[in-house]
């Protein structure tokens, strides 16, 4: 009996195929980010809850591997969380409320600089500048506020998704034992060792991302808070705090930080301490690319930077900052699980070819 032709030929059949798995998966990521958006409530404190968990993981399992009881060892671990992270907010926002007026003045008086020495037409005065702005931000946040915290206060609505976050973490550090469990009772059947490497991979990518970052954003503002101290560049600690901050948001966040502490610099001290001061962060950034990253963060997912940027624009427009500070952890995850799918089909194709093979 003849061999019936294909429709269609292979090329086209593969690429209609893949082009079904791309829809498939765009689909389930959409229903997924859609139902994120819409339960905001309940999901940002369980991100956050795994962020911190994902930091704290370390801690807890020391204590325990010292026979201390997970229940105790989960309390003293977030209790340590809320002195140190208490402490650190504390002396952050204290430092920036010091200098805050000093480096906003700094960064006007950068401002008007520019205006005068390139001459820029249409622009009078940059107090005019800033007064615009302040509108604008001050009619965005009225709206923003109104369409997403209706009758809820912004502190209060923070203090409740912090502390909610702190709740779930101690719960999540106290039954991590019983995750495995619950991966292969959740999973399809015959599936649960691949679910369980997924989560395993996901979680420690998250991990490492969390504690490489952490480390690198201290190591970043210590280093960049005694180069403006030696150059004697006003409102310097402030301005290490900011580079810590946002140090949790990848490049851009080190762009801006950088941006700001030379134009603090510009603005009170000269062209020429402003060029050391950028000479400074460029240093602490190159030492940050080509040293910390590798060493503290090698054994993580590694992700290119044009991903990352395209990662923090995605989470920007979902969720606005916090989507940014989010975006990277989550992204890494995914990276995480996509490799170990392709390691376990990738050795069973290996492995499939070398029988037919032989």
């Amino acid at each position: 009996m003849p061999t019936r032709k294909p429709l269609l030929p292979d090329v086209a059949r593969r690429t209609a195929a893949w082009c079904g798995v791309l829809l498939l998966v765009a689909g389930v990521a959409g229903v997924a980010i859609w139902l994120c958006v819409v339960l905001k409530t309940a999901v940002t404190p369980v991100l956050l809850a795994l962020l911190g968990t994902a930091l704290l993981g370390p801690v807890h399992r020391w204590l325990a591997a010292h026979k201390v009881n997970r229940s105790v060892a989960a309390g003293l671990t977030c209790a340590a969380l809320v002195a140190v992270g208490g402490g650190a907010g504390y002396i952050v926002v204290t430092v920036l409320v010091d200098t805050g007026g000093q480096i906003v003045d700094s960064l006007k008086d950068a401002a008007q600089w520019v205006i005068d020495h390139f001459q820029i037409e249409g622009v009078a005065d940059v107090d005019d500048l800033a007064d615009n702005a302040k509108n604008l931000v001050e009619k965005f946040g009225a709206s923003a506020a109104g369409g997403l915290l209706t009758g809820i206060s912004v502190i209060g609505s923070l203090v409740t998704t912090g502390v909610l976050a702190l709740l779930l973490t101690f719960f999540f550090l106290r039954d991590s034992d019983r995750a495995v469990d619950l991966a292969h009772s959740l999973a399809p059947r015959g599936t649960g060792d691949l679910v369980e490497a997924m989560g395993r991979r996901a979680f420690e990518a998250v991990e490492g991302f969390m504690r490489g970052t952490t480390f690198i954003a201290l190591i970043d503002a210590l280093c960049i808070t005694v180069g403006l101290l030696i150059l004697r560049v006003p409102g310097a600690a402030g301005l290490g705090a900011l580079v810590f901050v946002g140090a949790y948001i990848p490049y851009l966040g080190a762009f801006i930080s950088g941006a700001v502490a030379v134009l603090v610099a510009l603005a009170d001290r000269g062209i020429v301490i402003a060029l050391w001061s950028l000479g400074v962060v460029v240093a602490v950034q190159v030492l940050e690319g080509h040293v910390l990253q590798p060493a503290i963060q090698s054994r993580t997912v590694q992700m290119h930077p044009a991903m990352i940027m395209i990662s923090l624009t995605a989470g920007a427009s979902v969720a606005g900052l916090l989507g940014m500070l989010l975006a990277v952890p989550v992204c890494a995850a995914a990276f995480g699980v996509i490799g170990e799918l392709r390691e376990k089909y990738g050795a069973e194709d290996g492995g499939s070819a070398v029988t037919e093979g032989s």
